[in-house]
């Protein structure tokens, strides 16, 4: 059986860890955890720190195993735009990183990448017209359930139901709190980015540091 070793790049990450990777995994989720590993091309540093506790490596990964990526409510452009908008807005360069790595793909341009910086950075300003109304209203719901303490703007909710329906206002909102979990999670363990996409300036991940 082909082991995943891990890259140099990958025990880079590992050692500028807060915390160790856990010493083994039982092998049903060795085997599961290094099949994910093979297809992103990356070892997966925070998901094998979680295995110091079991059961969190399990329910992190059933969440991340069922999430949307696109729905006739929200399709991929909306999800990709609402994920990489709140790793901006959560200053998570691990998740800015993973989360962009195919925004082409996605139907996102660079200037789309920089304006969803440029908005995350300051939610309280006016946003331009780049992106649609409902864009728009997604993104400032997603970054209400990204701030502290959490508040809504009920008329901003009212719009985004109303443009998404309640299944896909539902979506939204699960997308957003699953990358405000995996961002926090990931961010508490001190984990770097993988390079799924370091080598895209538009991202500025060098920016993006929650170490002092």
């Amino acid at each position: 059986m082909r082991r995943n070793r891990p890259t140099a790049e990958a025990t880079r990450n590992a050692t500028a860890a807060y915390l160790p990777e856990a010493p083994r995994l039982a092998w049903p989720l060795r085997l599961l955890l290094g099949s994910v590993e093979r297809r992103l091309g990356r070892r997966l540093v925070a998901n094998r720190i979680l295995g110091w506790y079991p059961k969190a490596l399990v329910g992190s990964g059933l969440l991340e195993a069922l999430v949307a990526h696109d729905e006739p409510e929200t399709p991929r452009r909306l999800l990709a735009m609402v994920r990489i908008f709140v790793s901006f807005r959560v200053s998570c360069a691990f998740c800015i990183d993973m989360n962009a790595k195919d925004f082409r793909g996605a139907g996102l341009s660079d200037a789309d990448v920089e304006a969803l910086r440029a908005m995350a950075a300051d939610p309280g300003r006016p946003w331009d017209d780049t992106f649609s109304a409902g864009e728009r209203a997604a993104l400032r719901y997603a970054s209400s359930i990204t701030s502290t303490p959490v508040s809504f703007d009920s008329s901003n909710v009212a719009l985004v139901r109303g443009t998404f329906g309640e299944r896909g206002m539902t979506i939204l909102a699960s997308t957003a709190a699953q990358v405000n979990f995996w961002a926090r999670l990931i961010q508490s363990f001190g984990v770097p980015p993988a390079g799924f996409s370091s080598s895209c300036e538009a991202l500025h991940l060098d920016e993006y540091s929650t170490r002092t």
